[in-house]
């Protein structure tokens, strides 16, 4: 994922609440996740096995709602 994520500073604007919005960002578009993800090399069986699992996750996740719901 190539995206170049620019925030310029508001006027008067606090450098914590510009460094806290320009992170949010990041985030939004997945850019920290995709940076955990490339720290460490994973075979392809790995990134299987995990992407299997999450799925799994979340789908028990969505029946758990569905049957709160009912």
């Amino acid at each position: 994922m190539a995206t170049n994520i620019t925030v310029k500073p508001r006027k008067n604007e606090d450098p914590n609440r510009f460094i806290k919005r320009f992170q949010r960002k990041c985030k939004k578009s997945g850019i920290f996740d995709e940076v955990r993800e490339r720290r460490y090399f994973r075979k392809p069986s790995e990134k299987k096995r995990l992407a299997k699992k999450k799925a799994i996750a979340r789908h028990k996740k969505r029946m758990r709602k569905m049957a709160q719901n009912n």
